[in-house]
């Protein structure tokens, strides 16, 4: 049973290629979606809010459970506590149903989350599209950021300037991603375009208000 799913969590096998009906190829990413298992159905009346829980990945050892997680686990008919809980604003389900990409449809709009990848420390020419000083020899000033404030006012540095520092590892949200493909036999769900994160990391699929 799905009920009136709105969103499901993946993850991120790559990218390829698939032709439509009309004979473009186009550029996707493979989402592996396995089905999720409600854990919890969150209710107006007890919780201010309504929503379902939604175990994904079965591979947490149970044994890195308490009891009282256990015990929700058991009662929902999980064999094992799932490794990965997600609320998502939904009704028509209860505890025991699962969650599968064949709710999803070809032409759907979907706002996908995940963290992307890590980059390190930039500089401004990476992280902020800097163009640079001259490249000629002798000019001392390359990739350099340059002058970053005034000195007798404000007499410091405007917050936000865009300086070097950590890039990337950050939660990106890619909203109005088109659904091209669902394979529900393979639990695979094929998106057009790049969507955040790298292979093998975990990602939410929301369907577009």
């Amino acid at each position: 049973m799905n009920g009136a799913v709105t969103g499901i969590v993946g993850k991120k096998l790559g990218m390829t290629q698939v032709f439509t009906g009309d004979g473009r190829l186009v550029p996707v990413t493979v989402i592996e979606a396995k089905p999720g298992l409600v854990i919890e159905m969150k209710t107006l009346e007890k919780h201010g809010y309504e929503a379902a829980k939604i175990g994904f990945f079965e591979e947490s050892k149970p044994k890195r459970a308490n009891k009282p997680t256990k015990g929700v686990f058991e009662k929902a008919g999980a064999k094992t506590p799932c490794r990965k809980l997600k609320e998502f604003k939904m009704g028509g389900l209860k505890v025991g149903d699962t969650v599968t990409v064949e709710k999803f449809a070809k032409g759907d709009k979907v706002s996908v989350s995940g963290i992307s990848k890590g980059k390190g420390f930039q500089g401004v020419m990476k992280r902020h599209g800097y163009s640079g000083g001259p490249a000629s020899h002798g000019s001392m000033f390359n990739r350099a950021p340059g002058s970053i404030g005034a000195s007798s006012f404000p007499s410091r540095v405007w917050k936000g300037k865009a300086l070097p520092g950590h890039m990337g590892a950050d939660r990106v949200t890619t909203k109005n991603v088109e659904v091209v493909e669902v394979r529900g036999e393979q639990n695979l769900i094929l998106l057009r375009g790049a969507v955040p994160g790298a292979r093998g990391s975990v990602v939410e699929i929301r369907k577009a208000d």
